[in-house]
């Protein structure tokens, strides 16, 4: 006789957890409870009783000082509370699996949906889903899901399904086919456990290979219940059996070939005790792939191989390991040994804005390192850095010698610099280093991705120094020669303003800093830059002027189009009578804003009918009176107004001469054409008046 035993018989991840609290607790804490079952097996349970830890069925037998355990199974929201109003100790032994269907079925329920489960209707896993929702059906065969779509469901409803973690794959297969013929508003989520459906591929590849299989599990068990059925669909002689006494009511000498497998809940121990019930045979494996008749059994005995899944690991030892759950925090992985091993989820992602679930996924396959070993919790802490690092230090080696550009993200501000993440190696830049303006602050660039050179690999030390101004350096050069080579009047650039002076800003346009001089920033006079644009603005600017030799750039700012002089030239013509602001008195006149950035000057002969001293006796500061165009300079951008002329339209013509230059204490808001004093005035005859001209500004 010959047998094949399943790879993956026996405790999955989360039994052998809850199984391990238990035994943990037990020996830490007193009154120890659990909610129901641990796991359905009598062999475990039993043993946990004699242990110390009571089994209790109803909350209502839990007292304050118990310290209460939650089954693999799950417990509802309604059970957490009542523990909670109770003050009782808990520890949460819910298989990661379970706790993840929680998760879904709570977070569907606050969006409105339907929530389907699919599984067993007394099983203790259901029980607990359906307490962390309100709406929702629970299906338990093809047929029943057939009936409940026959109610007359809206095919818009919003349907969530989820399904108990021991199902099968075909179940899973035949409802989500029809569920998308039937749903238009569905959303499925495959929480099979990972663990299960490799144990039930495995089971139907034995089965289909072997003579007769033995299925090992309690009758309790729903995932051993199904691998009895997978196996039956599949050879013709199939027996479930709980433990090695069972053995004997069994005739398997007429079979060549036996496949063995176990479920989720059963011990090591009642697989070996079953084997060795058998007695000796020829060969054993574990292995649930389909080999070739030659291949199908190997030389290595079933106590080496259950020896080899209870090996302790070491510090510094290389693993791989299977994904069986992810959290907030960590990242679960089955080992193969009697230790579950787990990374810090950290080690994934460097962004905390990264959705952990687009980068691994249960049942993946992860390779690391072993950091720490806790034989008593049963733990192993992992880095996948740290592997990954080992491997692409020769990576980073090339990268120095090649001077090659390389990636990686600002993890850390460190004392004189940053650490940059590159493959899983952590190089240090130097503040220098890193492109920042001296006065800048080193958090700027954290969590950013960064361009970088390799300038020194210490690998005894484990000590990697990098660049960021190097890399910056070189893209400079490169983008400066570029505008150089296609630099030409009138061009247009998109830049940043890099810096700013009381004369001027400077801006980048792309590895070459050009100036803007205050006088190109505003048609309008001001009197610091800082009052049309500050540092890191992005402005568009054009090109005035260069020098290639002296390497200077002279930009503009203002448009054209913005010019007040135009604006006010295609709006008004001579005239015209407007509304106008006084804005400056002179003793020659005051200056009136027509439009912004246009002021015009009335003459004092031409404020009053009469003969006046000064503007100030008829006019003030602010007043907005109405005026006449009496004349527009376009050459000399002038404009002379009147109000005098809309008392005596003639008026106008009798205005002085003006001289060609406007007085020494002219506004700087315009320059006005102006006699350089005021002619005496005459008993026998008014002087001549000027109409004098006002220049924009």
């Amino acid at each position: 006789m010959k047998l094949m035993v399943a790879k993956t018989a026996g405790f999955c991840y989360g039994v052998s957890r809850a199984v391990e609290l238990c035994e943990k607790t037990v020996t830490q804490q007193k009154n120890c409870v659990t909610l129901g079952p641990i796991i359905h097996n009598a062999h475990v349970v039993k043993d946990l009783c004699e242990k110390g830890v009571k089994v209790v069925s109803d909350l209502s037998d839990v007292n304050t000082s118990d310290t209460v355990i939650i089954r693999s199974h799950g417990a509802a929201k309604s059970q957490y509370d009542k523990l909670g109003e109770l003050g009782a100790s808990v520890v949460d032994a819910t298989c990661p699996n379970v706790r993840k269907i929680h998760d879904i079925v709570s977070s569907e329920a606050l969006q409105k949906r339907t929530i389907l489960i699919i599984g067993k209707y007394d099983h203790p896993e259901i029980s607990a889903i359906s307490g962390w929702c309100e709406n929702y059906e629970i299906i338990e065969s093809v047929n029943e899901f057939n009936k409940w779509l026959k109610t007359g469901i809206n095919r818009q409803l919003p349907v969530s399904v989820v399904f108990q973690t021991t199902s099968t794959k075909l179940l899973y297969d035949e409802i989500t086919v029809i569920l998308k013929k039937e749903c238009t508003n569905l959303k499925i989520f495959d929480t099979i456990c990972d663990a299960t459906q490799k144990r039930q591929t495995e089971a139907e590849l034995i089965a289909k290979t072997a003579d007769a299989v033995l299925v090992i599990g309690d009758e309790s068990s729903a995932n051993s219940r199904n691998l009895a059925q997978i196996c039956s669909q599949n050879c013709k002689n199939v027996f479930f059996i709980q433990g090695a006494n069972d053995i004997e009511e069994l005739d398997l000498s007429s079979f060549s070939v036996i496949g063995v497998t176990a479920g989720a809940s059963t011990p090591a121990f009642i697989i070996k005790e079953v084997l060795s019930k058998m007695g000796k045979q020829d060969e054993v494996i574990m292995d649930g792939s389909t080999p070739e008749p030659e291949e199908i059994f190997e030389d290595e005995s079933f106590e080496a191989m259950l020896e080899k899944s209870i090996k302790t690991l070491r510090t510094g030892e290389k693993v791989s390991g299977i994904v069986t759950s992810i959290t907030s925090t960590e990242v679960s992985l089955d080992l193969g040994t009697k230790q579950s091993g787990y990374i810090p989820i950290s080690e994934f992602i460097d962004n905390e804005n990264t959705d952990i679930n687009e980068i691994i996924k249960i049942g993946d396959t992860i390779e690391s390192f072993v950091m720490r070993v806790n034989d008593v919790e049963g733990m192993v802490m992992l880095s996948k850095k740290r592997l990954d690092a080992e491997r692409n230090m020769d990576f980073v080696e090339a990268a120095r010698e090649s001077r090659d550009i390389v990636e990686g993200t600002v993890i850390q501000e460190n004392r004189g610099g940053v650490v940059v993440n590159v493959k899983g190696i952590h190089v240090f830049v130097p503040a220098s280093q890193t492109g920042l303006p001296k006065t800048a602050s080193l958090s700027e660039i954290l969590k950013k991705t960064v361009k970088l050179r390799i300038n020194e690999v210490n690998q005894s030390r484990r000590r990697v120094v990098g660049s960021i101004r190097d890399v910056q350096k070189d893209e400079r050069r490169e983008k400066s020669e570029k505008v150089w080579g296609e630099i030409e009047v009138g061009k247009k650039y998109e830049g940043t303003v890099k810096s700013m002076t009381s004369y001027g800003v400077f801006v980048d346009i792309g590895g070459v800093d050009g100036m803007i001089h205050i006088s190109e920033l505003s048609w309008t006079r001001i009197k610091q830059p800082s009052e049309i644009m500050a540092v890191g603005d992005d402005v568009s600017v054009y090109v005035i002027s260069f020098d290639k030799e002296s390497r200077k750039i002279s930009l503009g700012f203002k448009k054209g189009e913005d010019n007040p002089w135009t604006k006010f030239t295609s709006e008004y013509t001579v005239g015209d009578v407007i509304n106008v602001k006084i804005v400056k008195m002179m003793p020659f006149g005051a200056f009136a804003e027509i439009c912004t950035g246009v002021d015009g000057l009335i003459h004092i002969s031409q404020i009053s009918e009469h003969r006046i001293d000064l503007p100030s006796e008829v006019l003030k500061d602010g007043e907005t009176v109405d005026v006449k165009i009496t004349e527009i300079d376009t050459d000399r951008k002038k404009v002379s107004l009147s109000i005098k002329a809309l008392i005596d339209p003639s008026a106008a013509l009798e205005s002085e001469e003006p001289s060609d230059e406007a007085p020494s204490d002219a506004p700087e808001e315009a320059s006005v054409e102006a006699p350089e004093e005021a002619p005496e005035e005459s008993p026998e005859e008014a002087p001549e008046e000027t109409e004098p001209e006002v220049e924009e500004a």
